[in-house]
């Protein structure tokens, strides 16, 4: 008897899985495509117009599609989660199985150890796929952006898009490849704005092997600033030479604006490129390194600005800096400055006032470079922090997404889709808000990053234990059988009945008055129908 109960509880183990990893796989490709439209839409402009073969789309498209995982495999988790119990409860299954004894924790136990398998490989890979994806896409946009485009003149602004040219088009056409209103500085020769040429209009094309941009311009002038060497140095005239044509033909050399690889070791110690470990190392010496500079700092603030001690020799001598000596609380400054005379003490004054503003420069300076190496200890701190919430979050959302289903009862794309995407919204705005406030500094690393999960983790216990209940919650008769009852018992009260009572005949008295007024109005308009007929 226990050997056929064992195969059967296998086989709703397999019919489980079975029923969850194919909207899983779904729902985790759908998401991938929907974010990595949003990717492509972002970089549009960087990517359109660059001459760049099919691999190196390709490949930025599979480096971007890593790095849009954390946000797609918890969303999938979620979604599936909600249709798959959705489906079960909304075609009874669920019921079936709960009346065969078997409680929703043992349906949910296969499940349990599938999600759990995901995140350990969403750990693996946030920690050992993520940073070198992450590494390779920096590079090739840097790459893609850095190349010189072909034609990418933007209307109404100059651009330096063509070495040693800039150029501004007042407007493109919408049918065909001319624009109009062109200016173009030539700063081939180096000697600033002294070539300029405007045209009402004109094309760019490129030669066939790609090397030459060709610019055919109409219907424009050309003013050159020729210089003119004399004699003496500061004897030079600048004539200007115009030159007005109807057609103006020139090509502009593309050869070195070929795209080029740049070396990784340029952003191979940024915090996204770096695994578990190496986030731990930095983050060390970082924070060693800052330590340090925060010692020496305020030494040597206390050293050079604050504790000085003054030697004066005589009582209208001349005084001095002993900067070494060290700063001693036995010496009253008040009894020092009344020995002085009236022109050493302005001398002191000016002293202790100059002294003082170059403190003042001195930590301003300072300001800025502490601020921006705690804020990088920050990011790396909470990057270290980023690999755990990944696997946390699909873990979360799975106890979120299954009761949920199961609470609903409503299977398919439609009410699924809505539900789950406003929870992983409220989820995914949390979590960005609060590692917000650990950037800037107000919160902590660690709380920051997991303060969407402390938030989350309650919310998923009670809807767990509400599933596990057979609560209807999420019914609108549960609330409105509630409040009937809550009503019911303050009816028992004499005070609130008669309360009740006396606006209930105020409405009734007044539905009874606007009954009267309509039906008045109503025999009125009859009687004058008659009698205009009669008439």
């Amino acid at each position: 008897m226990v050997a056929v109960k064992h195969r059967k509880v296998k086989k709703l183990d397999k019919f489980i899985l079975k029923s969850y990893i194919g909207p899983f796989i779904l729902t985790f490709f759908i998401s991938m495509f929907i974010l990595l439209m949003q990717f492509l839409w972002r970089y549009l402009d960087d990517i359109v117009g660059k001459g760049l073969g099919a691999a190196v789309i390709t490949e930025l498209l599979v480096y971007a599609s890593s790095n849009l995982v954390p946000m797609a495999l918890p969303l999938a988790v979620l979604l599936s989660s909600i249709m798959t119990f959705g489906n079960l409860a909304e075609h009874y299954e669920l019921m079936a199985i709960k009346s065969a004894g078997i409680s929703l924790v043992k349906i949910m136990r296969p499940l349990i150890v599938f999600v759990i398998g995901v995140s350990i490989c969403a750990f693996l890979f946030s920690n050992n796929v993520m940073p070198y994806t992450n590494l390779k896409m920096r590079t090739l946009l840097h790459d893609i952006k850095l190349k010189k485009p072909e034609v990418s003149i933007t209307e109404g602004a100059f651009s330096d898009a063509i070495e040693n040219y800039s150029i501004k088009v007042g407007h493109k056409s919408r049918k065909g490849p001319m624009l109009y209103d062109i200016m173009i500085y030539n700063h081939t020769e180096g000697n600033g704005n002294r070539d300029v040429t405007l045209a009402d209009s004109g094309t760019m094309t490129i030669s066939k092997d790609n090397r030459y941009m060709i610019i055919t311009l109409y219907s424009g002038i050309n003013y050159v600033d020729e210089m003119e060497k004399r004699r003496r140095w500061n004897e030079k005239k600048y004539p200007l030479r115009t030159t007005k044509f109807k057609e103006e033909r020139f090509m502009i050399d593309l050869s070195g604006m070929e795209f080029e690889r740049t070396n990784e070791a340029l952003y191979k110690n940024g915090y996204d490129m770096l695994n578990l470990n190496q986030l731990q190392y930095t983050t060390d010496s970082l924070t060693n390194n800052y330590n340090n500079l925060t010692n020496e700092y305020l030494s040597s603030l206390t050293k050079n600005n604050y504790f000085k001690k003054m030697d004066y020799r005589g009582t209208d001598s001349t005084w001095y800096q002993q900067s070494a000596l060290p700063y001693s609380t036995e010496v009253n400054i008040d009894s020092v400055l009344t020995t002085l005379s009236k022109i050493n003490l302005e001398g002191v004054m000016s002293y202790a006032i100059a002294n003082a503003r170059d403190a003042k420069t001195f930590i301003s300076q300072s300001v800025s470079d502490f601020q921006y190496r705690k804020k990088n200890i920050k990011r790396y701190e909470i990057e270290w922090h980023r690999k755990f919430t990944l696997s946390i979050a699909c873990l979360l959302l799975f106890f979120i997404g299954a009761p949920l289903g199961a609470i609903i009862r409503k299977g398919g794309i439609g009410t699924p889709i809505v539900v789950s995407v406003l929870f992983f919204v409220i989820y995914y705005v949390t979590d960005i808000s609060c590692a917000k406030a650990a950037k800037m500094g107000s919160w902590p690393a660690w709380l920051g990053m997991w303060m969407s999960s402390m938030v989350f983790t309650p919310l998923g216990a009670f809807l767990t234990y509400k599933a596990v209940k057979d609560a209807t919650f999420l019914e609108l008769s549960t609330y409105t059988d509630f409040f009937r009852k809550v009503f019911d018992k303050m009816m028992k009260n004499k005070l609130f009945a008669a309360i009740v009572h006396l606006f209930v005949s105020k409405e009734k008295m007044a539905k009874a008055k606007l009954a009267a007024e309509i039906e008045k109005r109503k025999n009125a308009f009859i009687h004058k129908s008659e009698d205009d007929a009669t008439v």
